[in-house]
């Protein structure tokens, strides 16, 4: 008997207490591991996560937690080796297990990256600016997001069983939240290993991550309304969470990504010797074929030009024909077998049903010649093209979830978006077209069905991902059938497990809640220019007022001849004079950031150490000729970054003119060494 695969609770590795479920191999049907839940105390583990590793988890900053998932990264590269070996048992070619593995890692490092820019060395995310909610100021309004004190549960599916785990992890551990991973049974090997690799780091604060093996009945029972489960798998089985207790009355935050019948459309203005057709037939191939055709973003559905159906059929074929199914392990073999026989099973019943409305032009559901193995002791399954008649309904209703595609055709774009349509909500949907108002027309009409969608033509091509691949930094999934839900999408999928609240105070009272400056709050003026003191000297409302400066028409007029920028509102009096929003000559924009700089730059060698860049710059009131202005600049936010040399300041520029009037307002980013002596 193999090895029964363990579960990681409560701050130790659990070994049920029966013999468990064989799960095997899905090319050759050995025995490789087996699995049970059976004497697991669930409460312990959603208390121990809610106790020891959220709390820790939270103790940390938004850069603190990013480092630690690139450190994360790192070690499982250092272990892709193991997992591929492990991969091909559940039926991954080398490429279907880098698609897994890799795919799995490398959107680790982009959330620990995004961390790092985008997000704020603190435990407090502003969302936009402040709103005046009075008359004087005096009382503001300021939108947060914090972390939930809750658990974050991950069902998945069994056809990613590392991506779909590390995707979801990720962006939680981003915001705060320890995870709980219950993988689908049939691969639950190779998440078990990929965890193992992860606990065994002690990267990872203890209860942030543990691993479910076997069946979590009773699991939701024990979640309330700070908590969250993300389940990717089958629309019946999302139902059936959608009808929990503790769903429907407890508040738990539910995301589904469900069945998808995503399609890929042919443009109509693309012809037999145009390179998108070739584009085009090697994506429905590809979708086809790798993992076995077991992707939530596959392309079911086929749509081509009536007029095209016959050479696109023809092309898909030749690839088809090219693929060889067998071992995994086997270096000639394109397709691997599919997770087990009685998912083989689930996809002929499927096809079975296709075939009411479609006839197969390509593959043979109940035989497959298979290199390196046996066609019967492995699930494995040849390659299906059908074809569909014209109004056939069953396309748009069944998944085949394995190599199965439907040839569909249309007339018209209109029916073309209609078709697409019909599969009532899809996570993924591609159109290969050159024409720039076909793109336009269809995406537009594809957006309302679809999570994403690739418009690919041949620029495109040589850097597109391809249609199936769901990536870090966009979103991931789709409405109506597909779900509802969404992942991923960068700092989108972060804020997702966080809570959005709006603020009411006193700006200094939001100063201090925020740990950000804003705007009415108290500015502290002393003696010591603020560009004389380190990171660990600066207070957030450190403030300088500088002296002022007169703007001459000579100063304009020199700008103007040295950087060439003689736009005629700075050389041309008379027509200045007739542009209403100016009245006569004004300062360049530039020209007054640039005076503003000097008038409040410490020249002389010191803690701060660049200018990296200004944002959310705005001119707000015209600068004429022999005009002054003044500015006045405050630490709005610090970071400290995980340098050990420099930190990150934020500064808050007003300048102002004679009047007290701002006439621009902006944020210059500065780097500034942590100590006077870094």
């Amino acid at each position: 008997m193999s090895a029964l695969l363990e579960s990681y609770a409560a701050g130790s590795w659990f070994r049920a207490t029966d013999d468990g479920t064989p799960l095997l191999d899905a090319t050759t049907g050995d025995e490789v591991a087996r699995i049970s839940a059976s004497g697991l105390d669930l409460a312990a583990m959603v208390d121990h996560a809610r106790t020891v590793g959220g709390p820790a988890v939270r103790a940390l900053t938004f850069h603190q937690r990013a480092s630690i998932l690139k450190a994360v990264a790192k070690h499982l590269g250092e272990h892709k080796e193991e997992l591929y070996a492990l991969s091909a048992r559940t039926g991954a070619t080398l490429r279907d297990s880098q698609v897994d593995i890799d795919g799995g890692i490398s959107t680790v490092f982009s959330y620990a990256g995004k961390g790092t820019r985008e997000l704020p060395n603190d435990t407090v995310i502003l969302d936009g600016g402040t709103e005046q909610l009075g008359r004087t100021g005096l009382f503001v309004g300021q939108h947060v997001w914090t972390s939930r004190p809750g658990v974050a549960v991950q069902i998945n599916a069994f056809n990613f069983p590392v991506w779909g785990m590390l995707e979801k992890l990720a962006p939680a551990f981003l915001a705060g939240l320890p995870t709980i991973v219950k993988p689908a049974s049939q691969t639950a090997y190779l998440t078990e290993l990929t965890v193992r690799h992860i606990i065994e780091s002690g990267l990872m604060p203890e209860g942030s991550l543990q691993l479910l093996c076997g069946n979590p009945e009773g699991l939701l029972n024990q979640l309330g309304a700070q908590d969250s489960v993300a389940f990717t798998g089958s629309a019946s089985t999302g139902a059936t969470l959608r009808q929990h207790p503790a769903v429907l009355h407890g508040g738990v935050q539910l995301g589904v990504e469900a069945d998808s019948l995503n399609c890929s459309i042919l443009g109509p203005d693309v012809t037999g010797d145009d390179a998108e057709l070739d584009l085009f037939v090697k994506g429905v191939v590809a979708e086809m074929t790798v993992k076995a055709g077991q992707k939530c973003t596959a392309i079911r559905r086929t749509i081509v030009p009536a007029a095209m159906a016959d050479e696109v059929v023809a092309a898909i074929i030749a690839k088809l024909a090219k693929i060889t199914v067998g071992n995994p392990a086997n270096e000639g073999v394109r397709m691997g077998a599919l997770a087990s026989l009685g998912q083989r099973d689930e996809v002929r019943k499927a096809v079975q049903t296709l075939r009411g409305s479609a006839e197969i032009v390509f593959g043979d559901p109940d035989h497959v010649d298979v290199a390196d193995a046996d066609a019967e002791t492995g699930a494995f399954m040849s390659p299906i093209l059908l074809r569909a008649a014209p109004g056939a309904s069953e396309p748009h209703d069944v998944e085949p979830f394995g190599p199965v595609s439907t040839v569909l055709t249309y007339e018209t774009l209109d029916e073309a978006i209609a078709l697409a349509a019909r599969g009532q909500g899809s996570l993924a949907g591609s159109l290969i077209t050159r024409d720039p108002e076909v793109a336009r027309t269809v995406t537009l009409g594809l957006a309302p069905w679809h999570g994403r969608i690739l418009v690919l033509d041949r620029d495109a091509a040589p850097e597109s991902t391809g249609h199936g691949s769901p990536l870090p930094v966009l979103v991931h999934g789709g409405p109506g059938r597909a779900g509802g839900g969404e992942e991923l999408g960068g700092i989108r999928g972060v804020l997702h497990h966080m809570q959005r609240t709006a603020i009411q105070a006193s700006p200094d009272m939001l100063t201090a809640i925020t740990g950000q400056w804003i705007k009415g709050s108290v500015q502290r003026i002393d003696d010591e220019h603020p560009f004389r003191k380190s990171l660990a000297e600066l207070r957030v409302g450190d403030t300088i007022r500088s002296a002022s400066r007169q703007i001459t028409l000579a100063d304009i007029e020199h700008f103007a001849e040295f950087t060439g920028d003689a736009f005629y509102a700075h050389t041309d009096a008379e027509a200045a004079t007739a542009n209403p929003l100016f009245g006569g000559i004004v300062a360049h924009g530039y020209l007054v950031v640039s005076i503003a700089a000097g008038l409040f730059v410490e020249p002389k060698p010191g803690p701060v150490l660049a200018n990296f860049g200004v944002d959310h710059l705005r001119f707000l009131t015209p600068v004429k000729a022999d005009d002054t202005i003044d500015v006045t600049l405050t630490v709005k936010q610090i970071t400290p970054r995980n340098s050990a040399e420099y930190g990150e300041v934020r500064w808050d520029a007003v300048v102002a003119n004679a009047d007290g009037k701002p006439v621009a307002t902006y944020d210059v980013l500065t780097l500034v060494a942590k100590t006077l002596d870094s």
